[in-house]
């Protein structure tokens, strides 16, 4: 594996907020989607890209990963120098940190670029150029394969709610919200936590908003389950969705307080 040195690397300090664990519901699900796709790469290689002013999310990743895929090696990829000479005692084998943006320069292109709270501080209108730049490093297909993987979104400081987008070398293909179950209310508590390009997009004539407004009556009709626990009710309400919402994935995800939609049924109107 080998580094391009930028010059000026592209993109802004963001604040660096971070804490051990946070990211832990990306990760599982990362493990769980796309763990195939990093087995079958010849050098699998990940980003965990803006990971703060502690390395705590490129550490755990790397485990993570390592757990599903032995051979993942992870590079933490920071804007500011002093965040990376902060991370380098931290380095170890399978992990390094290096000074970077959204040029990402590592070699061989990752299978996986992890952007979590990244673009929370951009405007709107940045997004699509941002992702378009993260997909164009992407792993390319190769055969039998869907090539590598953007995972971008945000989550609360100690990671009990998120939602992210997941964009292959082609642009967007899913958005998946996942919080811990116990914490919520109703589904819509997750509009907080909103990626940059969908949260602006809750307000009515919108269909993330459409797709909240339904996941909250499903949940409100899933009453009756709840006397079983926040599972079962989350379980059921899920399941009602998925007769007007392309949700793409099962129950073996939903327990896990998880449920993931096809982008195109999200994506704002332009």
């Amino acid at each position: 594996m080998s580094f391009r040195t930028a010059s000026r690397p592209v993109g802004t300090v963001t604040r660096g907020t971070t804490n051990p664990n946070r990211l832990r519901r990306m990760d599982r699900w990362i493990a769980a989607v796309h763990g195939a796709e990093l087995r079958r790469a010849a050098e699998p290689v990940a980003v965990d890209l803006g990971y703060g002013a502690a390395p705590w999310t490129a550490v755990e990743l790397l485990h993570r990963l390592r757990g599903a895929a032995p051979r993942t090696r992870v590079v933490g990829v920071e804007i500011d120098p002093a965040r990376v000479a902060a991370a380098a005692p931290y380095a170890r084998e399978g992990l390094v940190f290096r000074h970077g943006g959204f040029e990402v320069p590592v070699s061989p292109r990752p299978l996986l670029i992890r952007a979590a709270n990244v673009l929370r501080q951009y405007d709107e209108g940045e997004v699509a150029a941002v992702w378009e730049r993260l997909c164009a490093r992407l792993a390319p297909a190769a055969e039998g394969g869907r090539g590598g993987l953007l995972v971008e979104g945000t989550c609360d400081e100690i990671g009990r709610r998120h939602v992210w987008v997941a964009l292959g070398p082609e642009g967007p293909r899913t958005v998946t919200l996942a919080t811990r179950l116990g914490s919520l209310d109703r589904p819509s508590d997750l509009a907080e936590r909103l990626p940059k390009a969908l949260i602006h997009r809750n307000v009515p004539g919108e269909p993330v908003h459409a797709f909240l407004r339904d996941f909250d009556r499903a949940w409100a009709a899933a009453a009756p389950y709840a006397s079983y626990g926040a599972r079962q009710r989350w379980l059921r309400a899920v399941r009602d969705l998925t007769a007007d919402w392309p949700v793409t994935d099962g129950p073996a995800r939903w327990r896990q307080g998880e449920v993931t939609v096809r982008w195109e049924a999200l994506a704002p109107r332009r």
